[in-house]
């Protein structure tokens, strides 16, 4: 896991054993790497999530199964208004943005419970995808398309048991219960 510019160390402490315990694997939090500046999208005042997934690319570490960016910038793709996270699929590293998971994006008083579940979720959606899983029709799973963020609330917080599956042929993780 690796922050891209400045982010809360307690969130990616608490994010770290969360995608530790989820997907069965050791993670560790690398240094921060600066938002590229090449990425922000002044008309829009936000980030392009490609531009930053590409930097991290540049920069994955040789043992490292994934590499999950976690930024507090608001992202954007030129064909979305926003979006939570992007991912690689079936490639090596994803980003997830903090931004619109904070219940301040939308005039709300912080809700940090609510930010973490919501963190939790995004970050094992957009891992699942760097194991080459799409979106998911069941709205259990973790997978499941998520336009705003109450469909963010309302899916599931982990892997159905089809997608847990193809996590686990890449992980190598049995799954659990």
């Amino acid at each position: 896991m690796r922050p891209v510019g400045a982010v809360d160390h307690a969130i990616l402490e608490w994010l770290r054993k969360e995608m530790g315990d989820s997907l069965m694997s050791t993670v560790r939090t690398l240094p921060s790497i600066p938002v590229p500046p090449d990425s922000f999208e002044a008309r829009r005042n936000q980030y392009y999530s490609t531009k930053i997934l590409k930097e991290m690319l540049g920069d994955v570490p040789q043992d490292a199964m994934r590499l999950l960016g976690v930024t507090d910038k608001d992202l954007c793709i030129p064909i979305l208004t926003y979006v939570f996270g992007e991912a690689q699929v079936g490639g090596t590293a994803a980003v997830v943005s903090l931004a619109r998971l904070r219940q301040e994006h939308y005039g709300l008083a912080p809700d940090r419970p609510m930010l973490l579940e919501r963190l939790r979720k995004e970050s094992l959606h957009e891992l699942g995808h760097t194991f080459g899983l799409f979106h998911c029709p069941s709205r259990d799973c973790v997978m499941h398309l998520s336009n705003t963020v109450m469909d963010v609330d309302i899916r599931g917080r982990d892997f159905c048991r089809g997608c847990q599956t193809v996590v686990a042929s890449k992980t190598g993780a049995e799954r659990r219960g």
